[in-house]
């Protein structure tokens, strides 16, 4: 059944009723290939030989010209035949497959608009939905609107009308039985919300379970889609606590901490405490650059081995640091080391990122550089753009060791009084305890960068409430914590090390507006207008603020006894769980 724009030049008068249209009408195809005078399957095999084959020869042109530095825009003959023969094909397949599909990513249209021309058929399907109607799930909007026909110029400049419920139940059903995909959704529908409630919707009937406790309404699906999560069918929601206020570098800042671990909140709070009290914590930035290895391979190890020479040889840099930062305005290549292994090459490039993250910006970076490399060694084979070498989302010496992202120190002095009064302990105690434990008991473990309390678990809270890739929570927390009596032994000094803290104020999660609040309460929301990279750094400096006071709190309540007794006051739930729904 095909289904076909209504033109904007005769708008239509509304219907008294609305008619329900099913959702393998709404995703029909019209085709114009069916007006060749060829066979369908014999022109469709020409063009699709003449689409490939003119692309396959342009990339190769253009693959060839990036080597010899020639500019794109100069052409051939050749190459200009090649280009009108890749739209010609283009604009056949297009066509071909239907428009349906372009207009419903570019235009998202109402649903309502997808008619079908087949009156009798429709009216059959009412009188068959209407024979065994199926309560909708309280997830569901299942309101029925009688919504008039509007141009489809008009649909551009407004929100999509939603579906009657007749037509959510003939969507769900497809999903259901497997004929319709979940993931096209977004794009069929145009609406992200209602998308995200059918699939909701369809997913218990087939699980047969309850999705009664994930909240569905109150979050823009919109500004997740296409860049931080696919096919959703709700939301998680994890409670902000805040710790602060944390005096850093003669600044205040409330640190905002998304968990549900009883007493971590209020741990690092007593930390920010007594370091407010003793004047104030100190943080130095070490370095700061983000790192992405690739593995290439060789015929033998000495055609390897040259291309390590090749790029050490520090008259080669500059060049390569040209190539490198075409890939964006912010990244600046900063070293390449180099490790053999056999005939098999691992590049390791270290580039500063700005205030992102940086992976994605790293990535672009190295695969300008390695098609460079193509031109003077031909020979090489490359594997995979990340070798492990990197390491992203690992335990790794070379993280620990090098560093990855921003290393970071910080330390405070905690004034002899405070340790007694606030923190309910002694400075021999917590210097003795952290010989004991996070260096002596650490290194028996045969531990990796986990010299230290519970590092991870502040980590953890401030890059989910900021938006932060979660899983670089592994290599983020490594750290190593120093505890040293001084001045005549009244005083304590702690220091945290973290050599790979990963964080980025722009970009991925950041954007979302509960993490921008976040972000925008700390100061370091977006990126530094003033200088570029500011604010990610800063916020790795508050990071490892944060894991200082969290590491003196727990340190001093290990030291004096009181770990337990506090998990039992604040950790524990009286509900009874078994009796919750």
């Amino acid at each position: 059944m095909e289904a076909r724009w209504r033109s904007s030049a005769k708008p239509v008068q509304a219907p008294k009723t609305t008619k329900t249209v099913s959702f393998e009408e709404v995703s029909g195809k019209a085709s114009s290939s069916e007006a060749l005078p060829l066979s369908l399957h014999l022109t469709n095999a020409v063009f699709f030989s003449l689409f490939f084959s003119v692309v396959y020869f342009l990339l190769s042109r253009w693959r060839e010209k990036i080597r010899t530095s020639t500019p794109l825009h100069l052409v051939n003959l050749s190459e200009i035949v090649a280009i009108f023969a890749f739209i010609a094909s283009f604009v056949y397949l297009l066509g071909f497959f239907g428009i349906d599909f372009v207009h419903s990513l570019i235009l998202r249209p109402s649903t309502d608009l997808w008619n079908s021309e087949d009156e009798e058929e429709n009216e059959a399907l009412l009188r068959k939905e209407d024979a065994r109607k199926i309560p909708c799930d309280q997830a569901l909007d299942c309101s029925v609107t009688s919504a008039p026909i509007i141009s489809a110029q008009k649909v551009v400049d407004e929100k999509p009308v939603k579906l009657t419920t007749e037509e959510d139940e003939e969507i769900i059903k497809a999903i259901v039985a497997g004929t319709t995909p979940s993931y096209s959704l977004e794009s069929k529908l145009g609406d992200c919300k209602r998308a995200a409630s059918i699939r909701r919707e369809a997913l218990g009937r087939i699980t047969g379970k309850s999705l009664s406790g994930l909240p569905l309404d109150g979050f823009d699906y919109e500004s997740i889609l296409g860049q931080c999560c696919e096919m959703p069918i709700g939301y998680v929601q994890i409670p902000v606590g805040i710790a602060g206020p944390l005096l850093l570098n003669g600044k205040e800042y409330s640190v905002p901490m998304a968990t549900t671990e009883g007493c971590l909140v209020a741990s690092t709070n007593r930390g920010c405490k007594a370091i407010h009290l003793s004047g104030g914590a100190s943080s130095v930035l070490l370095k700061d650059g983000m790192t992405r290895a690739p593995v290439v391979r060789f015929g033998t190890a000495k055609r390897a081995v040259d291309l390590k020479f090749y790029l050490e040889d520090p008259e080669n840099f500059e060049t390569l640091a040209v190539v490198f930062n075409r890939s964006s305005r912010f990244a600046r290549l900063q070293g390449i080391k180099c490790v053999i292994a056999g005939k098999n090459l691992y590049l390791r490039f270290t580039c500063s990122t700005g205030d992102a993250m940086g992976m994605n910006m790293v990535s672009k970076g190295v695969q300008n550089v390695l098609d460079f490399l193509q031109t003077d060694f031909p020979d090489m084979d490359v594997i995979g753009i990340s070798g492990n070498l990197c390491s992203d989302k690992k335990p790794a010496a070379v993280n620990w060791i090098e560093g990855r992202g921003k290393s970071v120190v910080c330390e405070a002095i905690i004034n002899g009084d405070v340790v007694r009064k606030v923190l309910k302990t002694s400075v021999e105690s917590l210097v003795e305890l952290n010989m004991l434990k996070n260096l002596t008991g650490s290194a028996m473990a045969g531990a990796l960068g986990g010299f230290n309390a519970h590092a991870s678990n502040i980590v953890s809270a401030v890059y989910i409430a900021t938006g932060q890739d979660p899983a670089q929570n592994i290599e983020s927390s490594h750290c190593i914590t120093m505890m040293e009596a001084v001045n005549e032994g009244n005083d304590l000094h702690i220091s945290v090390t973290m050599p790979s803290i990963e964080v980025g104020t722009v970009g991925g999660g950041t954007q979302l507006a509960s993490q921008s609040a976040c972000l925008n309460l700390l100061g370091v929301k977006g990126a530094s207008q003033e200088s570029p990279g500011a604010n990610s750094r800063r916020l790795a400096t508050i990071v490892a603020g944060a894991v200082l006071a969290g590491e003196l709190s727990l340190m001093s309540a290990l030291a004096a006894g009181q770990l337990v007794k506090t998990q039992m006051k604040y950790n524990r739930s009286s509900k009874d769980v078994s009796k919750t729904s």
